[in-house]
């Protein structure tokens, strides 16, 4: 597949008066045109910074110190403000987690649909109000004339995350970045939400990054799932190689610590442990002190990259060629 967006190496510091928090630390993804990636992890471990990454947004005194953004052959991190602005909004879109942030309480749905369109493409109030329609139909608001005039209080929190969503398809992009899309909305709302972006996408061929911490978000729209852990990338496949045959410890706790209902025991089975700090990350893997198989190498040296499968890469010690080989030799001697 064709990558529409390519992030490399990608690392993300902000300075404190405690010290440098270094929140991504070479972070790399590929996503495909058309294709969907989830982002999950715990809070905190940098999902959300490497979006706003994408997205030209990350607030001084954070800064992009090391790594590329090259979307669509350009790279990002090179351009000026200025260049950046023509491509947010007009080639990325970000929905963000709460609609009602995200919206301007003071001003009409129409003129924050409108405003895009009219100052970035350079339509008239007319034209611009068609397309608004337009939009919202797509999104499925009903009366979509009347919505234009109303105000964002006087709309549900489904309607709100819906007309979000609209503002972020306007222009048409190339790319949607969906930062915890479903979060403040109830179950209902959340599977409308979810089958709502099938549609677009099926519709108009965006591509989607989801940035979620929920798994059953995932499994239903995501065809390759990025576990990030302490600002990196730990492993990377497609559902079912992830859900089914996920090979760094950290994947494998995080998918157990779900309640499933396919499963007699539905105790959950937390991870033991905190993330480490980001002020002084480890040397080696950042989850050698929560990991029941943690070996005297991972905390001392950051493990590869290895490639197990078609698409499937895991950061681990334990799927290292050389561990592998160890491993086969000492079982060899043993029988």
């Amino acid at each position: 597949m064709e990558p529409l967006l390519e992030v490399k190496q990608l690392h993300i510091h902000f300075p404190t008066h405690g010290g440098t928090v270094k929140a991504v630390r070479g972070v790399d993804f590929t996503l495909g045109k058309g294709e969907t990636l989830a982002i999950v992890g715990e809070s905190g471990c940098g999902k959300s910074v490497s979006s706003l990454a994408i997205m030209g947004l990350i607030d001084h005194p954070g800064k992009i110190t090391n790594g590329s953004i090259i979307f669509k052959g350009k790279d990002l991190t090179r351009l000026t403000s200025k260049e950046m602005r023509k491509i947010q909004g007009l080639d990325i879109s970000m929905v963000f987690q709460d609609p009602m942030t995200a919206l301007n309480p003071t001003l009409t749905i129409g003129s924050q649909l409108m405003e895009g369109l009219i100052h970035q493409k350079k339509l008239s109030k007319r034209k611009a109000k068609k397309e608004a329609i337009k939009v919202l139909d797509l999104v499925g608001i009903s009366n979509p004339l009347e919505r234009l005039k109303q105000y964002p209080h006087q709309l549900s929190g489904g309607m709100r995350q819906r007309v979000v969503i609209a503002m972020a398809l306007i222009c048409e992009p190339n790319l949607l970045i969906a930062d915890e899309p479903t979060t403040a909305l109830d179950v209902t709302i959340q599977a409308q939400i979810l089958e709502l972006f099938e549609s677009i996408q099926k519709r108009t061929g965006i591509s989607i990054v989801i940035i979620t911490h929920d798994l059953g978000v995932v499994a239903k729209m995501a065809d390759r799932i990025a576990v990030m852990y302490a600002g990196r990338v730990v492993e990377v496949g497609n559902k079912r190689q992830i859900f089914y045959h996920s090979e760094h410890p950290y994947t494998r706790a995080l998918l157990q610590s779900v309640v499933r209902l396919d499963q007699s025991n539905n105790s959950l089975k937390p991870i033991e442990g905190s993330p480490p700090d980001l002020f002084s990350p480890p040397k080696g893997c950042a989850f050698v002190d929560r990991c029941p198989y943690a070996m005297e190498v991972c905390g001392r040296i950051q493990p590869q990259k290895t490639r197990l499968r078609e698409g499937h890469q895991v950061e681990c010690w334990l799927q290292d060629t050389r561990a592998v080989t160890i491993r086969k030799e000492m079982l060899a001697s043993q029988s």
